[in-house]
C-alpha cells in the first residue's frame, strides 16, 4: 500500500509543474489564482500522502494547515477581485 502513496504524492508533485505553465501563462489574473490555489491543494494533498506513506502524523498537521491557508487565500483573492482592485 505504501507503494501507491508515493505513487500519488509523485502525481501530484508532476500535476504542480503543469499548473506552474498555468500559472505563468494565465491568460487572466483570474487564471492564474485558479492555478494558485489548486497549487496549494495539490501541494497538501502530496503533503498527505506523504505522511501516510511516511506514518507520521506530523505531516497531517501541515496538510491540513495548508488546506486551511489555501481556502483563506481563495477568500482573499476572490474579495480584490469583486472590488476591482487587480
Amino acid at each position: 500500500m505504501k507503494d501507491v502513496y508515493i505513487a500519488v504524492c509523485i502525481a501530484e508533485v508532476a500535476i504542480i509543474g503543469l499548473l506552474l505553465v498555468r500559472l505563468a501563462r494565465g491568460p487572466s489574473v483570474s487564471d492564474r489564482i485558479v492555478a494558485l490555489n489548486t497549487i496549494s491543494i495539490q501541494c497538501a494533498l502530496a503533503v498527505l500522502f506523504f505522511a501516510a506513506f511516511a506514518d507520521r502524523s506530523f505531516y497531517l498537521d501541515v496538510g491540513l494547515w495548508m488546506v486551511s491557508f489555501s481556502y483563506l487565500g481563495a477568500l482573499v483573492w476572490a474579495r480584490y477581485l469583486e472590488r476591482g482592485l487587480l
